[in-house]
């Protein structure tokens, strides 16, 4: 990732590319889309792209090969995938039934949450820097947008989110955090969760968890907590472009969301979520593949004198050099 910088900049092209839109909740490809606009709009063949924290290694063998063979099926809405995905990531992570929903990709319930839980009198806290898009629902809703400095370690400042607005609806809280690719501890997460107002949630964005070593909200969710919790196959999955997601909550919770609507999801998308949570192997591997590129990237830019913040994801912020970075 650049810098602080081009991260507003790219902020600001979106939200006039988006200004003749019905529904302005932009995602974070429409972020890299109106930041690529300003290079080119067709990129030449061999482009190197890291502009939206795609995964290059794609879907696993196994996803591959159960999305050739439902090609002949694409004619079917085929409702019963969603269910499997969803049984299967509920037996694996231990959740009681109704406690998770499939969508297509985690921007459409990151989405509804906030136009859930914000209104005019109840706003939106969430980090700076941190993932924007949140903050185009809460706009939409008419609720006030608090944005708190991220600590001095850039986790975040939970203690500063809580004490910003005593009617806030929504706490965001993306863990590791998009674009520093930094932690919030647990223990910070249960102090956010224990101070925080009546009636307001936290949504912890987990889309990037499994390239680090954060600890996991989902005990949260098992213990009935005012929490909303995002995953995405997105990421370490390298399934970006077949969009698919979960929220992760209380049925009460998640019934809040289901007013915006819900659409039928894709079933190469499902059935290829599913093969994947089931490949014991992919998500140790990846990481540790994601890890070295890391360290190694890391360790250039520390041969050549360039500044950076410490990620624990595949993307990170680097000190360009400029005025405006020291902030």
């Amino acid at each position: 990732m650049n810098s602080a910088l081009s991260r507003r900049s790219f902020f600001k092209m979106a939200a006039a590319a988006s200004a003749a839109t019905a529904f302005p909740a932009l995602t974070e490809p429409q972020l890299a889309m109106a930041q690529r606009s300003r290079v080119a709009r067709v990129l030449p063949a061999g482009a190197v792209r890291i502009d939206a924290n795609e995964n290059p290694l794609g879907p696993c063998s196994g996803a591959c090969a159960v999305i050739s063979s439902l090609i002949p099926e694409g004619c079917r809405y085929d409702f019963e995938l969603s269910p499997k995905l969803v049984d299967t990531f509920s037996a694996i992570e231990g959740l009681k039934p109704g406690y998770a929903i499939a969508y297509a990709g985690s921007s459409d319930p990151l989405h509804y949450t906030v136009l859930a839980f914000t209104s005019k009198e109840k706003s939106y806290v969430t980090a700076d820097p941190g993932y924007e898009a949140g903050m185009y629902a809460a706009t939409l809703n008419g609720a006030k947008i608090v944005k708190v400095p991220l600590a001095a370690d850039h986790s975040h400042d939970v203690k500063a989110m809580i004490a910003a607005d005593p009617n806030a609806g929504v706490f965001y809280i993306c863990n590791p955090n998009n674009p520093t690719g930094t932690i919030t501890s647990k223990d910070s997460i249960n102090y956010a969760l224990a101070n925080k107002p009546k009636d307001s949630i936290l949504l912890i964005d987990e889309a990037y968890i499994h390239f680090s070593d954060a600890t996991p909200s989902l005990d949260l969710v098992k213990a009935d907590q005012d929490v909303i919790v995002l995953r995405t196959f997105s990421k370490i999955y390298g399934m970006a472009g077949m969009r698919c997601g979960f929220a992760i909550g209380r049925p009460d919770l998640l019934d809040k969301l289901q007013y915006f609507g819900m659409n039928a999801n894709p079933i190469m998308a499902v059935s290829a979520a599913t093969v994947s949570l089931q490949d014991k192997t992919l998500v140790p591997m990846r990481k540790k593949i994601n890890t070295d590129i890391r360290s190694e990237t890391f360790a250039w830019l520390e041969k050549n004198n360039y500044k950076y913040i410490p990620s624990q994801t595949n993307c990170f912020m680097l000190y360009a050099g400029r005025a405006r970075d020291a902030r």
